[in-house]
């Protein structure tokens, strides 16, 4: 059980509205619905009546565990506001980076989450491939970033926390006849399609095309440069298809999966400059990300073939 689920619980029963619930936590339906599922069989009773003319409405356990949510939640609140006022998070700013892998991931969960604890801290962002994320970070035009781990290490100047391992999965489709009827392909059987990549400073671009390279391949280009949510949307339009982060097929039921054999994985890290010592907020930052993406595995959150590498401390 979880504070996250609970607040799910609690904006559904005010809404009586699974997509009114949704939007008021700031969240997708479908990701609303799986954690409600998670939390009746955590209790092991349902908790909402689905599917009634007056819509949604909750269940005789749920009207036991409603009041008792909005208690823990208020003495969550409680608690959070007294820690923030003892350690100086009244105030100060995060600058975030990340990849827009990851900003249409799980990024913008962690951010609104951070803010309803922590207000009076102002968050900034920067959306931008791996590589120009990490010069910001070493130049300190960033305070912490996700960034993706290449082959052949960090910049020594960064401190870095692994925080997931991520397959690279093909992209297609859904509206059109699946790339394989076995659910994966080779580099060799991709090549035979129009294929659409992100603008140069992606990993996942350098990545796409070192596969070819050792598969003796030619990528037969549909469409060249832009960023990830372009790419996304030219690949639903029928463009072509892509190698995208197995993060980016949540919310998306018009991208249809396929995954590569022999397969490929990348590691993404938050990382920081080595020589600074964080700020009250960037460590509290770092524990509200760890903490939900704790949260999100453990509930059975997170699509395709993505793994947790770090627990909150």
């Amino acid at each position: 059980m979880t504070l996250t689920q609970l607040a799910y619980l609690v904006a559904l029963a005010d809404s009586r509205s699974f997509i009114r619930a949704a939007d008021v936590a700031g969240v997708a339906q479908p990701t609303l619905s799986r954690q409600l599922r998670v939390l009746e069989d955590e209790l092991g009773a349902p908790l909402v009546q689905r599917g009634g003319r007056e819509g949604v409405t909750l269940t005789p356990a749920g009207e036991v565990v409603l009041p008792l949510a909005r208690r823990m939640l208020a003495d969550a609140e409680r608690a959070r506001t007294g820690v923030a006022e003892l350690i100086g998070l009244r105030s100060g700013r995060v600058r975030v980076g990340a990849t827009p892998s990851l900003c249409i991931g799980v990024l913008a969960d962690v951010l609104r989450t951070f803010h309803e604890q922590y207000p009076d801290v102002r968050l900034e962002l920067v959306e931008s491939g791996s590589q120009p994320l990490v010069r910001s970070l070493v130049r300190g035009e960033l305070d912490v970033a996700l960034v993706i781990v290449p082959e052949a290490g960090v910049d020594p100047a960064l401190h870095t926390t692994p925080l997931l391992r991520e397959r690279l999965s093909v992209a297609s489709p859904a509206s059109e006849r699946a790339p394989s009827a076995r659910g994966s392909m080779t580099v060799r059987e991709l090549a035979r399609r129009p294929l659409v990549v992100p603008r140069q400073g992606y990993d996942v671009r350098e990545a796409t095309l070192r596969a070819y390279a050792d598969a003796g391949e030619t990528p037969r280009f549909a469409v060249e440069g832009g960023e990830m949510d372009a790419v996304l949307r030219l690949v639903e339009a029928g463009t072509g298809v892509a190698v995208v982060p197995d993060l980016v097929f949540a919310g998306r039921p018009r991208l249809r999966r396929t995954v590569l054999t022999p397969p490929l994985y990348r590691t993404v890290a938050l990382a920081r400059r080595a020589d600074l010592v964080p700020t009250h907020a960037m460590s509290a930052f770092r524990d509200t990300l760890l903490t939900f993406l704790a949260a999100l595995s453990a509930g059975g959150g997170l699509p395709g073939d993505v793994q947790v590498l770090r627990r909150p401390d």
